[in-house]
């Protein structure tokens, strides 16, 4: 969240951001009035603390029964009066923390401003469109002429949007996690095998809203009669596995590579994107995870984005990078870029879906999750920086293979990089 403070010395800026990631700015004045009571009453209980500490002062040199008695009763009423303040001071506080919640985080300039996805802006390109001489089938129609998933059965033992993966399939899922993992090993990032759960404050602190009371708009499964949620990426059991911790300036960056199942709610989703598994409730992802400081943030976001695309490059898709606009951002980020793969299956014809995303969220999780950092050139801690990126989401990574990779025959090709954890450079109809 954005600190109170910053809130009201910008508080024209925070509106406009407000208002450019479609989020109402009624919040602002929330906080600024919220914030004024909160200063005023905790200058009250000091003031009235002070006041304590005179009576105390008195007693030694009190000489009579009756004058002890008397500021015995003048520090029970102080105390008295402290304990209403204290009542009143935690309340505004809950006041404060319910309008900050509701505020997103600053937008990088250079983001494009927007209301909704046709805002974004492609910024760069890897690779053309495959042209087919056949037909072209999707996703699905290849899992079940290969027999590499079954949705039905999913769907009797979990629930619509599950499923099994099968043969192939199953080796290709294994396959992308360690090509992802050992991608990122080699950048010097740490691999991690996180809790598939974690409290609800974790999740509030990265930005989700286990507690939504709308059904609509809620993402997360919460666990009955527990304070877990099943997390819908590694995001955040990585940027929680720090919470409350103050670095020394020199541990910093961390890079961490996580591994995990997601869970999604995918409340409200509808139309061609429930078919397969393009969006489904349960998927396996590799997550890479930053902690840095504010110098070092926006090299990193590159450097997560570079990584993204190499991952993508060297599995031989086509794919382009986009720009998130402000109001396709999500609360937490400051900048996000999205990489999307060209499926031929999607749509009339083929579309780009999207596979990977990297977010910069600069101070905002670490200052939920109060993870700070200090050094030699300033006193106290600050904030750290927080940055996430999707190394594979595999189930969307197996819709764009599966589809560029379909050949005449019926067979599909499997990606050089992944054939020594798949054991074949083909997948071919069952006998």
């Amino acid at each position: 969240m954005l600190d109170a403070g910053f809130i009201r010395e910008n508080a024209d800026a925070v509106r406009t951001n407000c208002t450019n990631r479609g989020v109402s700015p009624d919040p602002v004045d929330r906080v600024i009035s919220s914030d004024t009571k909160r200063k005023e009453l905790a200058q009250k209980r000091s003031d009235t603390a002070a006041k304590k500490n005179e009576i105390s002062k008195k007693f030694p040199t009190a000489k009579t029964p009756e004058e002890k008695q008397a500021l015995k009763a003048q520090a029970t009423a102080i105390d008295a009066e402290v304990t209403a303040i204290d009542a009143e001071l935690k309340a505004v506080e809950c006041e404060l923390l319910a309008a900050l919640v509701l505020i997103p985080n600053m937008t990088h300039p250079d983001a494009p401003v927007g209301n909704d996805a046709a805002a974004n802006k492609v910024v760069a390109q890897f690779g053309e469109a495959r042209k087919f001489d056949f037909a072209p089938k999707d996703h699905v129609a290849l899992c079940e002429s290969l027999d590499l998933a079954d949705f039905e059965a999913g769907t009797k033992v979990a629930g619509q949007k599950f499923y099994f993966l099968k043969n192939e399939a199953a080796l290709l899922e294994v396959a992308l996690v360690q090509y992802a993992l050992q991608t990122c090993v080699k950048r010097g990032y740490t691999p991690i095998i996180t809790p598939d759960l974690a409290r609800t404050e974790v999740l509030e602190g990265i930005g989700f809203m286990p507690r939504d009371p709308n059904p609509d708009t809620r993402q997360v499964y919460t666990v009955a009669d527990t304070d877990l949620c099943l997390i819908a990426t590694a995001e955040i059991t990585l940027g929680g596995m720090h919470r409350d911790r103050i670095f020394d300036e020199t541990e910093l960056p961390k890079r961490y590579v996580g591994l995990s199942h997601c869970f999604r709610t995918e409340a409200g989703a509808a139309g061609r994107d429930t078919r397969g598994l393009y969006r489904v409730h349960q998927f396996t992802k590799v997550e890479m995870f930053a902690f840095c400081t504010p110098e070092h943030s926006e090299a990193i976001h590159q450097e997560i984005r570079a990584l993204e695309e190499d991952i993508f490059k060297g599995l031989g898709l086509t794919f382009h990078v986009i720009d998130t606009c402000t109001g396709d951002l999500g609360g937490p980020a400051y900048r996000k870029y999205d990489l999307e793969a060209w499926m031929p299956g999607r749509g009339d014809g083929g579309d780009w879906g999207e596979i990977t995303s990297t977010s910069n969220c600069t101070d905002f999780q670490a200052r939920r999750l109060g993870i700070r950092y200090k050094g030699k050139a300033f006193k106290g801690t600050r904030f750290a920086h927080t940055l996430n990126g999707t190394a594979v989401a595999c189930t969307r990574a197996l819709v764009a293979i599966l589809e560029n990779y379909q050949q005449a025959d019926g067979t599909v090709v499997i990606p050089e990089v992944l054939r020594p954890w798949v054991g074949t450079d083909v997948i071919r109809p069952k006998k």
